[in-house]
């Protein structure tokens, strides 16, 4: 691009085609005082009126270079002010704010930065922030990442867009380089300011642009360009794995409160890829801390999910984060909490009581069978899995009654089985999970006989018959 108008040409195109901007759209336009920002504000100037786009220069003063800090924000604002446009300018103490944080320098003024852009977009109702990223600083991003060990989704470098706190972040230079950006700043006599901390070498990004490209370009010319090549295929690539990713959640997973579960079946039926970028994105929607994230955790906690030794297995994730493996289901839960043991004493003429601990609540309703003739007809001995209602000769009971979750050692004698049987047995026949073996409750007599386990079977106690006078009909709500 040899001119001032090709490269405007050309930015135009980049945001035209990749819907960076609308017609009419209010634009905070991050100003450094450097020739990548103030030929991002002149360039997007040049194109406002024929798009309507509203301007704001928004800069931050650091505080690492008091004399030239000032000198920046006075050029900033003299810009500003030769194009007619609002600017906001704020100092930020950012060396106290890395005493107070112990962060990197760059990730502290980093993060005061956006928080100002972030401000001044509320400020002016702005829907998208301005950013001078250009095709060398995604070269350098992608060069820093390939030293450091990236996955295929660092591979994607910077992005041309993207939302943050319902802002669109949007870098319109990512396919100019900074040589052309400094020509157009000259053409068009624009004042910059040079950063004399870009040529240090204690930072790494810094290492990355002044020595290790260079002595790469020995190999290849073109470095920069196949490296930004490489992060746009990559983006490309990233967006349909996340994408299929999605889906697959989506089809596979169910998720209760704070917990995503999956059939392990499925999951282990899955691509390799899928399933690491499945571990990924669940922890992300639960809220795991983005440096847990790394290769070597996701892939242990994948071998540790694949594994067939154990139809059952609990392992901590981070913090209270837990995978939980019950027979055929796998369970991500943010917050490890154990079912507290319960016991409540009921009067079966009392209506209904509710179990808090397992958000349940039983019905109790009693029917007397001479005047209600239909009855006799039906069935009372309910087997069926899915049966969340039992029938009882209520003057065969021992009252009060009672409702609790399991114990060690308890047994029922099922109706139709001769002698008894331990509960913890059935649980385990029945393949229900541990941790929801807790949550299952039992009704008792007041001689501790186990009458019921609601949706697993009755006991032969208290067993309605002809001769029966009274029927009491206890019916429990969803409890899973």
């Amino acid at each position: 691009m040899g001119n001032t108008m090709e490269l405007k040409t050309a930015v135009e195109q980049q945001i035209v085609a990749k819907q960076l901007l609308a017609d009419g759209d209010t634009v905070i336009v991050a100003v450094s005082g450097g020739p990548d920002s103030v030929a991002l504000l002149h360039l997007l100037f040049s194109l406002s009126k024929a798009h309507q786009w509203k301007l704001i220069v928004a800069h931050v003063n650091h505080g690492f270079r008091v004399e030239e800090s000032k000198v920046e924000a006075i050029q900033v604002a003299e810009l500003a002010y030769a194009l007619g446009l609002p600017c906001e300018i704020a100092e930020v103490n950012v060396p106290a704010y890395i005493a107070e944080t112990s962060l990197n320098p760059q990730v502290a003024a980093r993060q005061k930065r956006y928080d100002f852009l972030h401000d001044v977009a509320r400020k002016y109702g702005a829907g998208h922030i301005a950013l001078a990223h250009h095709a060398d600083d995604q070269a350098e991003t992608m060069m820093m990442r390939i030293l450091r060990g990236t996955g295929p989704s660092g591979l994607g470098g910077i992005r041309d867009q993207r939302m943050d706190h319902q802002v669109k972040l949007i870098r319109p230079l990512l396919r100019m380089n900074k040589e052309q950006l400094i020509s157009y700043c000259q053409q068009e006599q624009i004042l910059y300011c040079v950063d004399a901390s870009n040529e240090s070498r204690k930072y790494f990004r810094n290492q990355v642009r002044l020595d290790i490209i260079p002595f790469l370009q020995k190999y290849n010319e073109e470095l920069p360009l196949a490296l930004g090549r490489l992060a746009e295929m990559m983006q490309a690539e990233e967006d349909y794995m996340q994408q299929e990713t999605e889906r697959v959640l989506q089809d596979i997973a169910i998720f209760r409160n704070d917990e995503v579960r999956l059939p392990h079946r499925r999951f282990i039926q899955l691509p390799l890829a899928l399933q690491r970028r499945l571990i990924k994105l669940i922890l992300s929607y639960l809220a795991c801390p983005a440096e847990w994230l790394d290769f070597t955790r996701i892939e242990m906690l994948r071998e540790s999910m694949i594994r067939e030794t154990s139809p059952n297995m609990r392992q901590l994730i981070c913090g209270h984060m837990f995978i939980v493996r019950e027979y055929e289901q796998l369970s991500f839960i943010k917050e490890w909490r154990d079912t507290d043991s319960f016991q409540y004493e009921c009067n079966p003429l009392g209506g209904a009581i509710s179990i808090p601990e397992i958000a349940s609540t039983f019905k109790f309703h009693v029917i007397d069978q001479h005047d209600n003739m239909h009855l006799k007809e039906r069935s009372f001995v309910l087997s069926s899995a899915e049966q969340k209602e039992a029938f009882f000769d209520l003057d065969q009971l021992e009252l009060p009654l009672c409702i609790r979750n399991r114990r060690d050692g308890d047994r029922i004698e099922p109706f139709g089985l001769n002698g008894s049987k331990k509960v913890k047995n059935m649980f385990i026949d029945a393949k229900v999970a541990p941790r929801e073996r807790d949550r299952i409750p039992l009704l008792l007599d007041a001689n501790q006989q186990i009458l019921w386990i609601p949706g697993y079977g009755r006991s032969r106690f208290a067993a309605v018959d002809s001769n029966t006078r009274r029927v009491l009909h206890v019916m429990v709500d969803s409890f899973d």
